[in-house]
């Protein structure tokens, strides 16, 4: 089994957090995704400071699918440079890891 990793994912609006997560779950690239509709997020682009209101994806998948959500999440996503990080999943219930991996498979 592949270990499971929390991806984290801005969007520009709750709208296209919602179509992302979905595109993604229905293509088996995510089990799941939390959408929180408004974080706001300041930093540097392009030598300017900026700050923008944001959704924020915390999804759950396994470390064999990062790379193909890695091409997905480009081909699907506005900004030029989306942001998505992949962190380790050190522990967790072991029924809900499985799910995770069922869910991807």
């Amino acid at each position: 089994m592949h270990a499971a990793v929390v991806v984290l994912i801005t969007a520009p609006s709750e709208e296209l957090a919602v179509t992302l997560a979905r595109t993604l779950v229905e293509e088996r690239l995510l089990a799941c995704a939390n959408i929180v509709p408004a974080v706001r997020s300041i930093y540097r682009w392009q030598g300017e400071v900026h700050d923008e209101r944001e959704a924020l994806l915390v999804c759950k998948t396994t470390s064999s699918k990062i790379e193909a959500l890695k091409a997905r999440l480009v081909a699907l996503h506005p900004y030029e440079t989306p942001e998505l990080l992949a962190l380790p999943i050190e522990t967790g219930l072991e029924k809900y890891l499985a799910w995770i991996a069922a869910s991807v498979a």
